[in-house]
C-alpha cells in the first residue's frame, strides 16, 4: 500500500589566477571589474543529508483541460508528448480546481471533432493528432482559458461531465510518456449527512478496472475552500472517514488494492483548518505570492522566497506530531496562486522561485513536488498555448537529467555580506549521466552583480561541466521574456519529436566559479570522489 502526505549565453574559459570565467556576454566587463561578492563554500561529500523520491520533481495537468472534453485530445499532440516525456520518472496528477466539479458520465455523447474515434489498443500507437484539428484546438482553448478565468473570478464553477475518452487519453498519455498517472476524484459529491458520495466514482474505478489501467488516486482538491467554492465545510476527521471508505473501496478492485492513494490537496492550511492535516492525509499547496497584484521585485526578493520554508517546516511539524515518518508531498505549486502571474510566472524570473523551491523542498525534506503545471489554464505553466517550451520547463528538464535524488549538506563559510541574492544546494550528480562520485552545485544569483565562489580545495582540482541558464535579453528587461539560453544558446525544439542537445560547458580545474547577473544553473563537479554518492 503507498500513503504519503502531500504537501500540496556564453562559453566559460580559463584564466590565470584560479578562475572559472563566463565570457561573450555584454556584462562581460562587470565580471572583471565589479564582483562585489565574495562566497567560500564547504561541502560534506560524506553523509547523504537526505534522500527524495527518484520523481521528486512531478508535474500536474490541470483537470481545467476537460472543461470541454475536446480538448483533452492535445494530449495526442506528438510535441507535448516529447516534452512530457523527458521529464521522466515522474508522477502525472490530474487535478485541481475543476476536479470536484467532475462527474464521470460514461457513454456520454460529446461534443467532440469528427476525428473523435476509439483509441488504439497500444498507448503508444503512431496514430497522432493531426494538424490541422491541433491548430484548431489549440486556437480554441485560448478562448476557453478566458472563459474558466471569468467562472473563477466570480466564484461560480459549472460542472464538468466527462466520458470514458477523458480517462483513455489520460491514461494513454502517462503510460507514452512513462509518467505515474494520480487522478483526483471528487469530494464535493456529498450525502445529506455530509458524508462523501462515492457512488461516482465507484463507477469510474469500475471501468478503469475493466481497462486494466494502472494508477494511483486522490480524492478532493483544497478542501479548505470548499465553503468558498461551493458553501459546503468538511473538516478534518470527516475526511478521514470519506478516505478511509475510499482505501475500502479500492481494496474491492484487485488491480487497485495496493494502489497509492493521495490527499486530500490542502490549500496553504492556516491554524483555521489545522485539522485537516491532523485527520487525513493531506497533499498541501504552497505558493509564494498572489498572481493578482504581485511584481517583479517579489520574484527576485530572498525574503519572499524564505517564506517557502516558514511554511514548510510548520506543516511538517504538525503532520510528523500526528504521523510520524509519513513522507510530505508538495501536490500543487508554482510561483503564484490564482491562476500565475501573467508575464511572470511565465517568464525567465520564474526560474529562480522554482529552482530554489526544488532544491530547499529537497533539503528541508519534501519528498515530491509537484509543479503546476504542465498543460492546463492560468500563466504558471511549462508549456505555452502553441505548445512552445517556457523558461521552467528547460529549468526542470536539466535538473532532471543533472540532479540525483541525494541531499548534501553545503554551507558558507564566510562571505562579505548580502548574501542571500544567492541561493545554493548540493546533490550527488544524476547516476544516468555521471559517473559515481560526482556532485552537483545547484545556484542561483538573483542580484544584477556578478558573484564569485569559493570551492573546497579538496574538489577545486576537478574538471566542472557548467549549465548557465541566463534570459536572451540582458539586464533586468530580460527577466520577462518568455525565452531562455542555455551556455549562450538559445533553447527551442528542433522539431515535434526532437529536443536539443543539453550539453555542458567543460571548465578546468580552477579555485573559483563566477555566477553572471540575473543566472542560474547547475555546476556538475565530475572528480568530487564524493563517497556519499558512491
Amino acid at each position: 500500500m503507498h500513503c504519503a502526505l502531500l504537501l500540496l549565453l556564453t562559453f566559460f574559459s580559463y584564466r590565470s589566477g584560479g578562475d572559472r570565467l563566463f565570457h561573450g556576454s555584454p556584462l562581460d566587463q562587470d565580471l572583471v571589474l565589479d564582483l562585489v561578492l565574495d562566497l567560500d563554500l564547504d561541502m560534506d561529500l560524506s553523509e547523504v543529508l537526505r534522500r527524495v523520491d527518484p520523481r521528486f520533481l512531478s508535474v500536474t495537468i490541470d483537470a481545467s483541460l476537460a472543461s470541454e472534453e475536446r480538448f483533452m485530445l492535445l494530449l495526442r499532440s506528438q510535441r507535448i508528448r516529447t516534452l512530457a516525456t523527458a521529464l521522466s520518472p515522474a508522477f502525472l496528477r490530474f487535478g485541481g480546481t475543476k476536479q470536484d466539479f467532475m462527474v464521470f458520465s460514461p457513454q456520454r455523447i460529446s461534443k467532440l471533432p469528427p476525428h473523435r474515434a476509439a483509441l488504439p489498443h497500444s498507448p503508444c500507437s503512431s496514430v497522432r493528432l493531426p494538424w490541422w484539428l491541433e491548430q484548431r484546438l489549440k486556437q480554441d482553448w485560448a478562448q476557453q482559458q478566458i472563459v474558466l478565468t471569468k467562472e473563477e473570478q466570480q466564484n461560480q464553477y459549472n460542472p464538468v461531465h466527462f466520458t470514458e475518452l477523458t480517462v483513455d487519453l489520460l491514461h494513454s498519455f502517462s503510460s507514452c510518456c512513462s509518467l505515474d498517472l494520480i487522478f483526483g476524484l471528487n469530494a464535493l459529491l456529498r450525502t445529506a449527512d455530509n458524508s462523501w458520495n462515492s457512488s461516482n466514482a465507484r463507477s469510474l474505478l469500475r471501468y478503469c478496472d475493466s481497462k486494466q489501467y494502472e494508477m494511483s488516486w486522490e480524492l478532493g482538491n483544497e478542501p479548505n475552500s470548499f465553503e468558498k467554492k461551493a458553501g459546503i465545510r468538511v473538516d478534518g476527521n470527516q475526511l478521514g472517514v470519506d478516505f478511509t471508505h475510499l482505501r475500502k473501496m479500492m481494496s474491492e478492485f484487485k488491480l487497485y488494492r495496493d494502489a497509492g492513494l493521495f490527499g486530500p490537496d490542502v490549500g496553504q492550511p492556516r491554524d483555521r483548518r489545522a485539522d485537516l492535516l491532523e485527520r487525513s492525509a493531506p497533499d498541501v499547496d504552497l505558493y509564494y505570492v498572489n498572481g493578482r497584484d504581485t511584481s517583479l521585485q517579489d520574484f527576485l526578493d530572498p525574503e519572499v522566497l524564505d517564506t517557502l520554508a516558514l511554511k514548510t517546516n510548520e506543516v511538517l511539524k504538525r503532520v510528523q506530531q500526528e504521523s510520524p515518518g509519513k513522507p510530505v508531498w508538495l501536490g500543487e505549486t508554482s510561483s503564484a496562486y490564482g491562476g500565475g502571474a501573467r508575464g511572470l510566472s511565465d517568464t525567465f524570473v520564474s526560474g529562480f522561485m522554482w529552482l530554489d523551491k526544488l532544491g530547499l523542498g529537497a533539503r528541508l525534506g519534501l519528498d515530491v513536488v509537484m509543479r503546476q503545471v504542465l498543460v492546463g489554464a492560468g500563466s504558471y505553466h511549462m508549456i505555452d498555448d502553441d505548445l512552445d517550451p517556457l523558461p521552467d520547463y528547460w529549468l526542470s528538464l536539466l535538473y532532471k537529467r543533472l540532479v540525483g535524488p541525494e541531499v548534501l549538506k553545503l554551507q558558507l563559510v564566510s562571505d562579505s555580506g548580502r548574501s542571500k541574492r544567492v541561493r545554493l544546494y548540493l546533490h550527488c550528480a544524476n547516476r544516468k549521466s555521471y559517473p559515481d562520485g560526482a556532485v552537483v552545485l545547484i545556484w542561483m544569483n538573483l542580484s544584477r552583480k556578478p558573484v564569485r565562489i569559493s570551492l573546497p580545495a579538496r574538489v577545486s582540482s576537478s574538471t566542472v561541466d557548467a549549465f548557465v541558464l541566463q534570459s536572451n535579453q540582458p539586464g533586468e528587461e530580460g527577466l520577462q521574456s518568455r525565452s531562455v539560453q542555455l551556455n549562450g544558446e538559445l533553447l527551442k525544439m528542433v522539431d515535434d519529436k526532437t529536443l536539443p542537445e543539453l550539453n555542458g560547458t567543460q571548465l578546468p580545474p580552477a579555485e573559483h566559479l563566477k555566477l553572471p547577473p540575473y543566472s542560474l544553473g547547475f555546476f556538475v563537479i565530475m572528480d568530487a570522489q564524493a563517497s556519499a554518492c558512491s
